[in-house]
């Protein structure tokens, strides 16, 4: 039986590629010349830590983030900016989250997406991924198609792997 698998990941080298061209245009910028703090990723807790004298600053460190990000090829989406700045003696810091699987609540929406086209496929929540199977190949590209055109319906980049 036809399947494929929905999944949401990050390439961790592009994003520490990303990381480290926006380090070094944060050195070259004249505004930003004197900041103390800057960009550090945690590879571990899959995190971004922001840190800046103010919130102006901090907010053009996103900036700056975000843009070497999309230039690198990664999807903006797959950082979550939501997270409130907090003071930190001198400093204010920011953690912007890495989001890598698909959450519960993303997956709730994909699989109310697939039910409402009313394409026939069975969709399966497994772990961090969805799994959707049919009898037809054109089914699965069917719905393919709709979750690329609904993406921002989701929140979250999606890639679609294990076609059988």
């Amino acid at each position: 039986m036809p399947s494929f698998d929905i999944v949401s990941k990050v390439d961790p080298q592009t994003l520490e590629n990303a990381v480290n061209t926006a380090k070094k245009e944060l050195q070259t910028r004249y505004d930003l010349r004197d900041t103390k703090g800057g960009i550090e990723l945690d590879k571990k807790a899959n995190t971004i830590l922001l840190s800046s004298e103010n919130s102006m600053r901090v907010k053009a460190l996103e900036d700056i983030l975000l843009g070497r990000v999309v230039k690198q090829g990664l999807d903006g989406t797959c950082l979550d900016f939501s997270a409130e700045e907090q003071p930190a003696g001198a400093l204010v810091k920011k953690t912007i989250k890495v989001r890598a699987g698909i959450d519960k609540e993303a997956s709730r929406k994909i699989m109310k997406l697939i039910k409402d086209s009313k394409i026939k496929v069975d969709a399966q929540t497994q772990d961090e991924q969805i799994r959707v199977s049919s009898k037809k190949i054109d089914e699965l590209q069917q719905v393919i198609a709709l979750l690329r055109q609904k993406s921002a319906e989701v929140g979250q980049p999606l890639q679609f792997v294990n076609m059988k």
